[in-house]
């Protein structure tokens, strides 16, 4: 059974995304137009589940279908669109899960919502302790289920989310410090 558990921000979450970045560009070559860290690990002081988001931009997901085979002899076990349309779902170590791969296509709508909520907690540093302080309460009382985690957190990332996409669209800030801090190895 997997353990839900948020922990404080581990400043090696940065290169152990880095490290992960090149593995996933040797394993995927030309498919890879961009990868991203994104969530809370992406977020120094941020509390976060100890488990590495990377959003994985592809031109094409039929081309990174393909890979799977390629996808799975470095650990990620390919999931399908795993409840969302669009989505290529890639997590890797099973139930003490270490990373996760959102993959989307250039321009899908969940790539600038998932940079701009990163971009915001940078931006808003109140708004990401209180998000971190909720993230812990709900870990508390999920009693290691993870749709409840997630649901006690729902509405909170939703209504964020809605705020960092009217503020901190990716085409807006391109070059804003927040992109830089949040994924120094660009």
């Amino acid at each position: 059974m997997r353990k839900i558990e948020v922990v404080d921000y581990d400043p090696s979450w940065p290169a152990q995304f880095g490290a992960e970045r090149a593995i996933i560009r040797r394993a995927l070559g030309d498919v890879v137009v961009d990868i991203h860290h994104i969530g809370s690990t992406a977020m120094p002081g941020l509390a976060a589940k100890p488990i590495i988001d990377i959003l994985l931009e592809v031109g094409d997901l039929a081309a990174l279908d393909a890979h799977n085979p390629d996808m799975d002899a470095i650990g990620y076990k390919p999931m399908g669109e795993f409840g969302i349309p669009g989505r290529r779902y890639f997590p890797k170590g099973g139930d003490n899960r270490s990373h996760q791969i959102h993959a989307f296509v250039c321009g899908d709508p969940n790539v600038g919502r998932h940079i701009a909520f990163r971009d915001y907690l940078w931006c808003h540093q109140d708004v990401a302790q209180e998000y971190g302080e909720l993230k812990r309460r709900v870990a508390r009382a999920c009693d290691n289920d993870i749709g409840r985690y997630c649901d006690g957190k729902d509405a909170y990332v939703k209504r964020v989310e809605a705020l960092a996409v009217e503020e901190l669209t990716p085409s807006q800030a391109p070059e804003d410090t927040a992109r830089k801090l949040a994924d120094p190895q660009r």
